[in-house]
């Protein structure tokens, strides 16, 4: 298959590309540092991306920034970041790939554990993420031609958590995570959101 992998330079989309290349010819795109260049905050950025690149088989989605801070310190503009890019950044990648996506092939989105177990600090990123969950599985729904859509939703992350200087009990290993994206892309099922743990 072809794959494209967005976010492929972050430490999620680095570790599914790690997990498919062997076997599949892959597409790797980023904000930054890698061969194809797309912001999927910008609409225009995510046409120009899927105009060079062709036709795919799948399309994996592991980019998005939304704000973690206290509720009392959100602001708007926190709250329009997260909704622009995690949000609205990956509902535009299916949005405006879908043309570029062969039948019967396949997207994967990334939402996140705090959707469903939020924390202090979390009520941006539990919003977007929640929200991209309830897409992918209504999404799955209308895709024509038998394109699938899941979406995974990981936990804290164990490589995450070391850059962050954090405690790393209670994360899991990124290469454990990557597996939940290999199962969305070769697998057949649709309509699923994928807990890695």
């Amino acid at each position: 298959m072809r794959i494209l992998v967005i976010g492929a330079t972050g430490t999620i989309g680095s570790a599914v590309a790690a997990a498919l290349g062997g076997r599949h010819d892959l597409v790797l795109a980023s904000l930054q540092k890698a061969p194809e260049r797309v912001d999927i905050a910008d609409p225009a950025s995510i046409r120009a991306l899927f105009a060079r690149i062709g036709r795919v088989d799948a399309v994996v989605s592991a980019a998005g920034r939304a704000a973690f801070k206290p509720l009392k310190d959100l602001a708007d503009p926190d709250f329009e970041l997260s909704l622009r890019n995690k949000l609205m950044g990956q509902v535009n990648v299916f949005r405006l790939g879908l043309d570029a996506v062969a039948d019967n092939g396949s997207f994967t989105l990334t939402a996140g554990y705090l959707s469903r177990n939020p924390a202090p600090g979390s009520s941006a990123v539990s919003l977007v993420n929640s929200a991209l969950e309830g897409f992918g599985r209504a999404a799955a729904l209308e895709a024509p031609r038998g394109i699938r859509v899941n979406v995974v939703s990981p936990p804290w992350i164990i490589e995450t958590l070391q850059k962050l200087g954090r405690p790393t009990s209670g994360g899991i290993p990124v290469a454990t995570v990557a597996q939940a994206y290999v199962q969305s892309v070769e697998g057949t099922g649709s309509g699923h959101v994928f807990d890695p743990r």
